[in-house]
Formats: C-alpha cells, sequence, structure tokens
C-alpha cells in the first residue's frame, strides 16, 4: 500500500476506525483527511483529466456529473491508485476497518474510476445500485477521494447522508483536497449533493472505487440506482423523479432477468 498515508496502516489505527465505521450515523461510513499520502495526492490534482478527456457525462433530471475510467489515458498516478486499492494488501486493510470481508473491486467502469463536476453540477440523493448486473456480485462499499486543492464552503457541494427515511441530511462532509469517504451502500444509503457554484478554474474532482463481495446476506433482488426528491423539493420534481425511476428500476429489472446486456 506505498500509496497509502502511513498513519492509517498501524494495528492501532485500523481497530480505532473499525470502531468509529461501526458507530457512525446516520450509516456506518468514516471521514479520513490526509488519505494518500502528500506526493501521490498532489500528482492527481495537477494531472486530473480534463473536462475534455472524460466521455461520460450524466446531465438529466436528478444528476449532472462527467465520468470517466478510461485509465489507459489518464496520468499513471492514477493506474498507481488503482492498482494499490486492488491489491490484496488494501483489500485486508478495508476489511480490517470495516468489517466487510473477502471484498474486491471490479475491473471495470462500474469497479473504479473518477468523477468531475462544473459549475452547476450535481448529483441528487440516491441509493446506488446494489447487485453489478453482469457479474453478480454485491455491491458493499463504496470510496470516494477528493482531489481538487480549492474548495471552498461558500462553493457547495458538500456529500449528503440522509437518513432512512430520507426526513433529515443527518451529516455533510466538505470534498476537502486528500480527504476519503468510505461508506456501507445499502437500501438506506441515501446520499448526493446539491448543485455547486464554482469558479471556471475550479471543479469538483474525485476518485472512485465501488467494492463488491460474491455473496451478502439478506441480499434483496436486483435494483438499479434510485434516485429520491428531497424533502424541500417541488411537488413537481417529487412526482418525475418518482415516475422516471419506478419506471427505470421495471425495464432494468426485466432486462436482467432476460439476460440482455445493458
Amino acid at each position: 500500500m506505498d500509496i497509502l498515508n502511513k498513519e492509517y496502516a498501524s494495528t492501532e489505527t485500523v481497530s480505532k476506525l473499525k470502531h468509529d465505521f461501526d458507530t457512525a450515523l446516520p450509516y456506518r461510513h468514516l471521514v479520513m483527511d490526509n488519505f494518500l499520502s502528500e506526493e501521490v495526492a498532489l500528482q492527481a490534482y495537477e494531472n486530473f483529466p480534463s473536462v475534455q478527456e472524460l466521455k461520460t457525462h450524466w446531465k438529466g433530471l436528478n444528476e449532472n456529473k462527467l465520468e470517466g475510467s478510461d485509465f489507459g489515458v489518464f496520468h499513471p498516478v492514477f493506474s498507481k491508485i488503482k492498482e494499490d486499492f486492488t491489491s490484496p494488501e488494501f483489500y485486508k486493510w478495508v476489511s480490517g476497518v470495516t468489517g466487510i470481508d473477502e471484498v474486491f473491486i471490479t475491473d471495470d467502469h462500474m469497479g473504479s474510476g473518477i468523477h468531475q463536476g462544473t459549475n452547476g453540477s450535481f448529483l441528487d440523493v440516491h441509493i446506488d445500485f446494489n447487485i453489478h448486473h453482469i457479474k453478480n456480485v454485491h455491491r458493499r462499499l463504496n470510496l470516494l477521494i477528493y482531489l481538487e486543492k480549492n474548495w471552498k464552503e461558500e462553493y457547495g457541494g458538500a456529500l449528503e447522508m440522509w437518513n432512512a427515511d430520507m426526513s433529515n441530511c443527518d451529516k455533510m462532509v466538505l470534498p476537502m483536497f486528500n480527504r476519503c469517504v468510505i461508506f456501507e451502500t445499502s437500501e438506506i444509503s441515501y446520499h448526493g449533493y446539491s448543485k455547486i457554484t464554482i469558479p471556471e478554474d475550479v471543479t469538483r474532482k474525485s476518485f472512485f472505487a465501488y467494492f463488491y463481495t460474491n455473496e451478502r446476506d439478506g441480499a434483496v433482488g436486483y435494483h438499479d440506482t434510485v434516485f429520491k426528491a428531497r424533502p424541500t423539493e417541488s411537488k413537481s420534481k417529487k412526482v418525475k423523479t418518482a415516475v422516471k425511476e419506478n419506471l427505470k428500476n421495471t425495464a432494468k429489472a426485466t432486462l436482467k432477468k432476460l439476460g440482455v446486456k445493458f
């Protein structure tokens, strides 16, 4: 684990992180500052792909963000991060701090990559897809590392963690440089970020990794991402979101049952 801040590697620290993860609310999670080594974090910031280099743009009623996972065209530092995160040593560390055994990252765009948000970017509150629709493995954890050095609180964009019935945002985590968030993905892990207002020379940058296991106790049937409107949003958006999500998830569940790739 060459890229990890050595302070997080000790047995004592892992034990403390496990306690913090298990007792966190509104669902199990960790927030760790200065997560990567200073050198690696700075390299990732200075060589973060431009907006033009990212080919996937999610833009619609519930999201506006850029995404990419083509490590072959990214700066080598991103391949190094991915390599370390997919090592047996890092899997063991993740299992140690979360208590979730035999985790792994899939080698595709649903395993690791980068996100970027320009002015006006947002991601409405949602729970994530629970099963990889091709590999049929269970999504268990999200890991996010924020990589914008010049982020200010007034820009917004904090990671919102909502309670199980979506009645209250219980925690907000600003996307500060080299801050890592790990959280358990489940049927109640509602999260997102509201619309950001930023200068042209700033973007909301992050590296993501999604951890899976082959089995999951008490697993429910497959569903895709499920967005939900915040309590303060308009009635119109609440209705549009509910209708869209019902149609999308019904269609994708049907396709999966039929064995159709999507």
